[in-house]
């Protein structure tokens, strides 16, 4: 990976939420919506050393960019968003110490990721959003404050679950989302709406009118049923 850092910011001990494209396009779509809410600014970006794909233009190939921001406002720093993941477990590690390494500068004591939890059940536009830690007494903690709690054990891959291991190995505490959805090959906004209001709920702070975000469900709610 290569990290460019074009400001410093002033800011301190900010909570960090960081997550990247996952199943149902939840994580993107949440740091998406909150960057673009809250007008946040970059600061800093990572950028594969490598490509792992090439886009044929018909004719002739070009490279994609595959890179993710840094971006701050206030007492906030965001990771992540836009397009895919790395694709080797070398990177994404890479990409994991340099959001805790960003943390730590900025004496971050919080970092919350996100993400879809696959679901059999029949949600009914209404995906719950469950939520897992990095120490029991932090979820002790999460229980009285109305929550759910992931339902049962379960390997997490990725960035969006990685995080919350270099987040518990370096003593951050950390908080992972996860909403409910049912055809992960679908993006998902109801999920990420879910989130939102957890994540407001526990930061106590507002990110944004999700109105937004319920007109687009429903048009691929309409799309899909077609």
């Amino acid at each position: 990976m290569e990290f460019t850092q074009d400001e410093e910011p002033t800011i301190e001990k900010p909570i960090v939420i960081a997550a990247m494209q996952d199943m149902g396009n939840v994580g993107s779509i949440v740091i998406n919506f909150i960057n673009d809410s809250l007008r946040t600014k970059t600061f800093r970006i990572a950028k594969t050393s490598y490509p792992t794909y090439v886009v044929d233009k018909g004719g002739y190939i070009d490279l994609p960019n595959e890179s993710w921001e840094y971006k701050y406002t206030d007492d906030l720093i965001l990771f992540g968003g836009g397009k895919g993941q790395p694709q080797s477990n070398n990177e994404i590690n890479a990409l994991c110490q340099d959001v805790i390494d960003v943390a730590k500068k900025y004496s971050a004591k919080f970092i919350y990721t996100l993400g879809g939890f696959h679901t059999n059940r029949v949600l009914d536009n209404n995906p719950k959003t469950y939520i897992t830690t990095t120490s029991i007494e932090l979820t002790k903690q999460m229980e009285g404050l109305d929550v759910e709690i992931t339902p049962q054990k379960s390997i997490i891959t990725g960035f969006n679950g990685l995080i919350l291991g270099f987040a518990k190995k370096n003593g951050i505490q950390g908080i992972g989302m996860y909403g409910e959805l049912n055809a992960p090959e679908i993006p998902q906004y109801r999920a990420a709406i879910s989130i939102i209001k957890t994540l407001e709920k526990l930061t106590y702070r507002k990110l944004g009118d999700t109105n937004q975000l319920e007109v687009i469900a429903q048009e691929i709610e309409r799309k899909f049923k077609n």
